[in-house]
């Protein structure tokens, strides 16, 4: 008869309304179970914001905050990173654990790094000198590495040092992953932090930052032109400091520039081109150099303790210091 099968459909389908709902929970906690385990892998990049545009100008003598918009925005810091990865040079510099005529031997991995790099081969003697030149001006990735070896003995333990020196600086939304700033879902910062990092370069090593002005140099026959145009738009007043893209980051500039007996550090993070980024840097000095007389009558008015950290947003008229805590 063929109620039989009707009824057997029935009651199938009668145990599915049942089952599902219970099912259902089943399945979410599987979904959640795999996403905590990918997360654990990549813990940090849910802090980066999708590209987006920050910039910041801050006195370069006392962290005071003279312009900032998104400052605070988590992103990637691309070649930026190598500017921790000279604070760390410099330091093993001044402290004797590094000379700059000493060579250091250049390993697979080292020479295995993509561009920008300046062509290093295994076993290469690379002197410390030129590493940092190349890291300032080319943004050699090689470089950095062979440096972060040297320092650290294997990358990992490297990005461990970095990051660590970055919280005794103040850097407290940043974490380092590699020397050099090559993709990494980990590796992340802000226009604040880059800001903090600048300001401790030149205060902590004024016998290195020279570097840092450097245009070109020269290495096994072959001159390199640097990345940084602004300095050629601003001759003879900016001194640095630091270019950096990935595709994730868009174009980031660090500077540090002087006029007229003041000094400021301005960053530049999430550029749609290198020209627009570079157009916007030379329109944010221009402003803070012609304004300066305003943000001095501020700064004065306020009397606020370099040290005292006061992250602004979005406003000219803030001008507490940002955090400038000595790393040394």
């Amino acid at each position: 008869m063929p109620v039989k099968p009707i009824r057997f459909s029935f009651i199938i389908l009668i145990i599915t309304a049942f089952l599902l709902p219970s099912l259902a929970p089943m399945e979410a906690l599987a979904s959640t179970h795999h996403h905590k385990k990918n997360h654990h892998h990549h813990h940090y990049s849910s802090r980066v914001s999708p590209l987006h545009f920050s910039e910041l100008a801050v006195d370069g003598d006392n962290g005071r905050v003279i312009y900032s918009k998104n400052a605070s925005t988590v992103s990637y810091p691309a070649s930026l990173t190598k500017m921790m990865t000279l604070y760390l040079t410099f330091d093993a510099l001044k402290k004797g654990k590094l000379k700059l005529d000493q060579t250091l031997i250049v390993s697979s991995k080292a020479a295995r790094q993509p561009q920008t790099n300046i062509a290093l081969e295994k076993g290469d003697r690379l002197p410390v000198r030129i590493a940092i030149e190349s890291i300032v001006v080319r943004s050699a990735n090689d470089s950095a590495m062979t440096l972060g070896e040297a320092l650290g003995k294997t990358e990992w333990n490297f990005a461990l040092m970095m990051t660590k020196k970055a919280r005794e600086l103040g850097m407290k939304n940043t974490v380092f992953r590699n020397p050099s700033g090559l993709p990494d879902r980990g590796q992340h910062t802000t226009a604040f932090d880059m800001a903090r990092l600048a300001i401790a370069l030149r205060r902590d090593f004024p016998e290195y930052y020279h570097f840092f002005s450097m245009q070109s140099f020269d290495y096994d026959g072959v001159t390199y032109p640097g990345h940084n145009h602004v300095m050629e738009r601003y001759p003879d007043m900016v001194d640095g400091v630091k270019t950096g893209y990935i595709r994730a980051s868009g174009y980031n500039l660090v500077t540090s520039a002087h006029r007229d007996g003041h000094s400021v550090v301005a960053v530049i993070m999430g550029g749609r081109t290198s020209e627009s980024r570079d157009d916007q840097m030379v329109s944010l000095l221009d402003h803070t150099f012609d304004h300066w007389s305003a943000h001095k009558r501020l700064a004065d008015d306020e009397n606020v303790s370099p040290d005292e950290v006061n992250e602004a947003e979005d406003t000219r008229d803030d001008n507490q210091p940002i955090q400038t805590a000595q790393g040394n």
